[in-house]
C-alpha cells in the first residue's frame, strides 16, 4: 500500500505559516533544494490543498521557461509537470485540468482508494489545512519535517485538534549548513 508523507517546513515551535500563509521565515538554499529533489524524485503523486495547489499552478508549470531559471527551478518544473496531482478542494472543478484529481468529499474513502493504487508514496506539500484534515482522519503515514531555526510564537500550527496520541519512529536526521534540520518520521501504527 502506498503511504502519505507530509513534506513541510516548520518552525522550532511547531508553526508552518504565518496567519496569512506567510512563509518568508523559511530557509532554503541549493543544499536543501538538492536534498528535496532526491526525495521527491521517487514519488509519482503530490497532494495539495486548494491554496497551495493554486500557488504551485501559478509558478511551476512555466518556471523552467525563464532565462534566469535556476537548476532547481528547471528540475522541479519538470517533476511538477509529470507528477500526478491530487487536490483537496470543494471549489475547484476538475474539468480541463491535466494530470490532476480533485477530491471534494468522502475524503477518507477517496484517499484510501488512491493509497490502494499502484505507485510510490504520495507527498503532501505544505497545505496546512489539508494536512490537518488528513491527520484528523489518521491518513498520514509519515512526516518529512524541515525544522527551521526560528521561534514564531504564533501563526498556523502543524498539529491542531489531535484527539489521540500519534506515535512516531524517527527514520533519519540531516543537518544543513543553513541551520535547518530535516527529520524523517514514520507513524507507528502498532
Amino acid at each position: 500500500m502506498r503511504k502519505i508523507i507530509s513534506f513541510i517546513h516548520i518552525s522550532l515551535d511547531g508553526f508552518v505559516a504565518g496567519p496569512n500563509g506567510e512563509m518568508d521565515w523559511i530557509k532554503v538554499d541549493e543544499e536543501i533544494f538538492d536534498d528535496v529533489a532526491k526525495r521527491i524524485s521517487e514519488s509519482d503523486t503530490a497532494l495539495y490543498g486548494r491554496v497551495t495547489y493554486q500557488m504551485m499552478e501559478n509558478y511551476w508549470p512555466t518556471a523552467a521557461d525563464s532565462t534566469t531559471a535556476s537548476k532547481h527551478d528547471i528540475e522541479h518544473s519538470k517533476w511538477y509537470k509529470d507528477v500526478h496531482k491530487v487536490v483537496l478542494s470543494k471549489t475547484i472543478k476538475e474539468t480541463g485540468l491535466t494530470n490532476t484529481t480533485i477530491i471534494s468529499d468522502n475524503l477518507s474513502d477517496s484517499i484510501n482508494e488512491i493509497k490502494q493504487q499502484e505507485g510510490s508514496d504520495i507527498l503532501v506539500f505544505g497545505s496546512p489545512t489539508a494536512t490537518h484534515s488528513l491527520i484528523q482522519l489518521n491518513l498520514i503515514d509519515g512526516y518529512w519535517l524541515f525544522v527551521n531555526p526560528i521561534i514564531l510564537g504564533q501563526d498556523i500550527p502543524l498539529f491542531v485538534d489531535i484527539k489521540d496520541k500519534i506515535k512516531l519512529q524517527l527514520l533519519s536526521t540531516q543537518q544543513f549548513t543553513s541551520g535547518v534540520t530535516a527529520l524523517s518520521y514514520t507513524v507507528d501504527r502498532v
